[in-house]
């Protein structure tokens, strides 16, 4: 049996997931001269979808060769991406606070979809699942939109909200994976895990 996995993701949410699933796992984080944020550049006319599983797996190659040029012992490594999409336009992580309250003022009212692909490499073994999930949201004022901003929770987060923080006083509905909209489906993860000889 794999005793642990590495996760070569910066989101205390995602280890938190880990954790409640019992995988033990070590951080695989990225040095300080690379550049991270390049993986994420959108390519012209790219669906949603096909975005988050090439991220995805960019992410991972990125972290196997991290593992690699560290000279680590080998173990399966877990990457994964979350993307909020309204139709086929991608939310990303807000710029600024401005930014961010114009992504709520879209989502105001309206049903969008969460995609998370996780990607796990072991050696020449690779497998991905990908997550799709709605979330709807009450239609939201002004004043509530510019309270949300003002608490700060919304920069860093892929369409400037956090379904596990002050976000769910706004949901009125989610069907899906309520952990795949935090960042890692449990449910897909366990199966890709299972795949790579852990007893879930």
């Amino acid at each position: 049996m794999t005793a642990f996995i590495y996760l070569a993701s910066q989101s205390p949410r995602r280890r938190q997931l880990l954790e409640q699933l019992g995988v033990q796992h070590e951080l695989l984080l990225p040095d300080d001269g690379e550049d991270t944020e390049s993986l994420e550049a959108l390519l012209p006319g790219e669906a949603p979808a096909p975005y988050v599983k090439r991220v995805t797996a960019l992410k991972l190659d990125a972290a196997l060769a991290r593992l690699q040029r560290r000279g680590l012992p080998p173990a399966p490594v877990l990457c994964s991406d979350t993307t909020v999409a309204l139709g086929r336009v991608i939310y990303g992580k807000p710029q600024n606070e401005r930014d961010a309250a114009r992504m709520l003022r879209e989502l105001s009212g309206a049903t969008h979809r969460v995609l998370t692909a996780v990607a796990v490499q072991h050696g020449k073994k690779r497998r991905d699942v990908l997550s799709d999930s709605r979330v709807t949201f009450a239609a939201l004022t002004a004043p509530q939109i510019r309270s949300y901003v003002d608490s700060g929770e919304p920069l860093g987060k892929a369409g400037a909200y956090a379904v596990q923080g002050r976000a769910a006083a706004y949901i009125s509905h989610i069907s899906g994976s309520y952990s795949g909209i935090m960042g890692l489906p449990m449910h897909e993860t366990a199966q890709l895990l299972r795949a790579f000889g852990f007893k879930l």
